[in-house]
């Protein structure tokens, strides 16, 4: 499958705003793919997250969509997994995002499957007391 491309996308300005939009909504063990340098790679990143429910999962992809769209004023392309909420994509074409319930994260392990990507952890949001 050829990657779809809209050049603009595929900036770390979105990544950084997906990240923050995560970490809002008390998103964990957050980490970045940069899957660039990697070509038969479907997307140029990939966004995975952790959520304890499928309530938490499902306000995490709404500060997603919120986020992006209130910061760089960009709406996903798809939208997918929102019924049982155990793994919700939100696609923005080169940038798509993973929001998974622990079970699903470890059954599905996108990191290990994208191995050759370039990794970044975002540590999770410090919590005031």
């Amino acid at each position: 499958m050829a990657k779809r491309s809209r050049a603009a996308k595929s900036n770390p300005a979105l990544v950084e705003k997906v990240v923050d939009a995560l970490h809002a909504k008390k998103g964990h063990h957050v980490v970045s793919l940069d899957l660039r340098h990697i070509h038969a790679a479907v997307a140029d990143w990939f966004i995975i997250c952790t959520g304890d429910s499928s309530t938490q999962v499902e306000a995490l992809a709404g500060s997603v969509e919120d986020g992006v769209r209130k910061a760089l004023g960009e709406k996903p392309w798809h939208v997918e997994g929102m019924t049982n909420a155990e793994w919700v994509l939100v696609d923005y074409v080169d940038v798509v995002v993973h929001i998974f319930q622990p079970h699903a994260r470890n059954h599905y392990g996108l990191e290990h499957l994208w191995a050759d990507a370039i990794v970044t952890e975002h540590p999770d949001a410090l919590m005031a007391d």
